[in-house]
């Protein structure tokens, strides 16, 4: 990259702003671009930072005219300005792809369809309560380019999506962490489930065997991958139903980790956060903190105190007996499907949103078990109501979080959990997930 002298961004939200700031610092003539508009705390960030930008449009000429760009997560392949850039033989990127070349910390990448915000989180509270000097950022919190630009740390724990990772050429974490792999985003990978996991498993692919990969060894995805595709780094695997000499596993309600040289466990019902997934979680950010030498009295105290992120699973209170959790960010069957596992009461369910393909029929087991009525949160419900009609006696649809909540609360008994968990996107009814589950928590104040 350093003969290039000019840089194209293609979205000015997190990523796109935070790697103009970085490459405005490293000497670029650096350009902005996004086709809708630009938000007022980025725009005031470019204009204090004196980048050139424009909305609501691309312009080619401009666009073309440059050496590089990056492209922001969010904008598929299939846009026409990136088939244009693509068809003249520039380079195009991702800001991690970007701003990796200007650290020398030790890059910690974490992935997986289900979970990757959990752990991330989870690793950067340990590394963070051992004192290293440790950011987190990615598909989380700042931008990865925006804190490089801001000043070196240590480490950085690294949240990334499949979109952030189709745009790596030579990004190269020392650990790598694949959570799961299931069904998702599939309308951008062409509906070819292959794809989506060639991408996820680009997070090694410029690994060295002197790496780390760690992965779920419970998931068939993840191993049929692996017996046809040999990788390079050290293979570290975690599992619920599985034993190994090197790895984490379960044996009587304790977590083992082992690396080569600790052995260590933590019981089950001290961690903070309950349920397998999160077991799983668990075992994915301690064996990466093991690698990185942090006592295992640390991991420990960590495991104990940390706090969940919002949105996932998150306890919001207790009213009249009935409990109410927000699991906004499940936005697919599989991330319900934990939330479901995991409730030990009664349950009323708020489902429902934009969908993306989903087989209902995957959470049938666990809506016999654990539900006890159906909310729909939607405005398209007949996917939902076709498939548990059946089976569940009280089915009712609303339009906003506000009548979910109330109707929800007027179907709850005292001991019964409200969990908002919508299997689906938010943009149908809510700007984002985030939105959904704000909008979720404000209403049950309001009851």
């Amino acid at each position: 990259m350093n003969n290039i002298k000019n840089i194209a961004i293609l979205g000015a939200a997190e990523s796109g702003v935070g790697t103009a700031v970085l490459a405005k610092k490293m000497n670029y003539e650096v350009f902005v671009s996004d086709f809708g508009n630009i938000q007022e705390k980025y725009k005031k960030i470019l204009l204090e930072s004196e980048i050139v930008f424009e909305e609501n449009k691309h312009s080619a000429n401009r666009i073309l005219a440059v050496d590089l760009v990056m492209k922001s997560p969010g904008i598929p392949d299939k846009a026409p300005i990136v088939q244009q850039i693509l068809e003249k033989g520039i380079s195009v990127i991702s800001e991690i792809e970007f701003a990796s070349k200007y650290t020398d910390a030790m890059l910690l990448g974490i992935t997986g369809s289900n979970g990757k915000t959990t752990t991330t989180m989870l690793l950067y509270h340990i590394l963070k309560k051992a004192g290293l000097n440790v950011a987190e950022a990615g598909n989380i919190g700042s931008s990865f380019a925006g804190q490089v630009a801001l000043g070196n740390k240590d480490f950085y724990v690294l949240e990334l999506s499949s979109f952030q990772l189709d745009g790596i050429i030579g990004f190269r974490p020392h650990i790598a962490i694949l959570t799961n792999i299931t069904p998702d985003h599939l309308d951008r990978y062409d509906y070819q489930f292959e794809k989506y996991i060639q991408s996820k498993f680009k997070v090694t692919k410029n690994q060295k065997n002197t790496d780390y990969f760690i992965y779920d060894a419970d998931d068939k995805v993840i191993l049929d991958y692996l017996k046809k595709h040999p990788i390079k780094a050290i293979k570290i695997p975690f599992s619920l139903k599985k034993e190994f000499d090197i790895g984490a596993f379960i044996n009587e309600n304790k977590i083992h980790i082992k690396t080569d040289n600790t052995h260590f466990t933590m019981n089950i019902a001290d961690l903070a956060l309950q349920g397998n997934h999160n077991v799983k979680n668990t075992m994915a950010a301690s064996l990466a903190a093991t690698l990185l030498k942090v006592r295992k009295e640390t991991i420990r105290e960590s495991m104990e105190d940390f706090e969940g992120a919002p949105h996932r699973l998150e306890k919001v209170m207790t009213i009249g007996g009935v409990s109410f959790i927000n699991d906004s960010k499940a936005t697919n069957i599989n991330a319900t499907y934990y939330a479901l596992d995991s409730m030990k009461n009664p349950t009323v369910w708020i489902v429902g949103g934009e969908d993306k393909g989903n087989d209902y029929m995957e959470l049938m087991p666990l809506v016999r078990e654990k539900v006890k009525a159906i909310v729909c949160l939607g405005i398209d419900n007949a996917k939902i109501i076709n498939t548990y009609q059946n089976v569940m006696p009280i089915i009712v649809e609303t339009k906003g979080a506000e009548e979910a909540v109330k109707v929800a609360y007027k179907l709850a008994e005292k001991g019964d959990t409200v969990l908002l968990s919508p299997a689906c996107a938010s943009f149908d009814l809510f700007k984002n997930y985030e939105d959904r589950g704000n909008q979720f928590k404000e209403a049950i104040l309001k009851l």
